[in-house]
């Protein structure tokens, strides 16, 4: 294997611990944002009987956000052979609505302005998703728990709203 050969193999693992800090940078402004709200307001709420126990999704997110890292580095490595800025850009849109709703719902503790905010993050992973696949078919179908994920999460959204 030749030097540069080797660089670029580091860079490429490199640009994977990358794209792992930013998808779990934003799951930290995600847990900055909720702050105290899960053991105060978020346990007074009424909720539906299928709500998972609140231990549940610290894992399942854990889980989703690390295919997340590595479906969008998928999609970066093929940066010389397929063009994808859009990808990644819409990569980028629904992360940043995935941190926001947690202040939204929880941070303001507004489960309806999280209701309308949780569709369109649904609508980007769904566009993030189908770009994905298209320049890489593997790295769309890592994305799909996470499309599957936020509609129960909007479903139970809009059940607490509902309730509440």
């Amino acid at each position: 294997m030749s030097t540069v050969s080797r660089m670029q193999k580091s860079f490429d693992w490199l640009a994977l611990l990358g794209f792992f800090a930013l998808c779990f940078a934003a799951a930290a402004i995600g847990v900055w944002l909720t702050g105290d709200a899960i053991d105060s307001w978020y346990r007074g709420l009424n909720k539906p009987s299928f709500n998972p126990p609140n231990w549940v999704f610290g894992p399942a997110w854990t889980v989703l956000y690390s295919m997340m890292a590595v479906a969008a580095w998928l999609v970066w490595r093929e940066r010389g052979r397929r063009d994808v800025t859009v990808p990644l850009a819409l990569f980028g849109v629904q992360l940043a609505l995935n941190a926001a709703w947690s202040g939204i719902f929880f941070g303001m503790q507004n489960p309806s302005a999280a209701l309308v905010e949780i569709a369109f993050l649904w609508l980007a992973i769904a566009a993030t998703l189908v770009a994905f696949f298209r320049v890489r078919p593997l790295a769309g179908w890592l994305l799909a728990p996470y499309l599957a994920w936020v509609a129960f999460a909007s479903v139970l959204n809009f059940e607490i709203w509902r309730l509440n």
